[in-house]
């Protein structure tokens, strides 16, 4: 394997790892970190791409991003909770000031951009061309 393609995997697999914290902590987005990881995948190895793809997590979310730019509604409903306890936190634990109601507004932005995004078509209706 040369450098540049041992490059292209070790920023992938950074990438992916911190998707994978991106399903848990909510400042982190999920999909754009895998989207990242299967993009530098491709570039290195195209079977640690097929194995991103493949995982049952983030395959289906990576496959509706790609085709619909699309965000399941179970997806929306687990980021937009942990965004508002997030934002529950920060008002109970930060002092009110500036930075306060600053990080409540982009939490507030977030989960207002997330829940506007479309939810992907069912695959039945994808297959058939409708």
């Amino acid at each position: 394997m040369t450098l540049k393609r041992a490059l292209w995997v070790g920023v992938a697999a950074l990438s992916f790892g911190i998707g994978v914290l991106g399903i848990f902590l909510p400042l982190l987005p999920t999909t754009e970190f895998m989207l990242g990881a299967v993009y530098c995948a491709s570039k290195g190895s195209p079977r640690f791409e097929a194995w991103i793809r493949s995982r049952r997590y983030v395959g289906p979310l990576i496959r509706n991003w790609e085709c619909e730019r699309a965000i399941s509604r179970r997806a929306k409903l687990v980021a937009v909770s942990m965004i508002g306890a997030s934002a529950l936190f920060i008002l109970l634990h930060l002092s009110n000031g500036w930075l306060r109601w600053s990080i409540i507004a982009l939490l507030a932005g977030v989960a207002a951009w997330l829940a506007t995004r479309p939810e992907p078509t069912p695959d039945d209706e994808r297959d058939s061309g409708r």
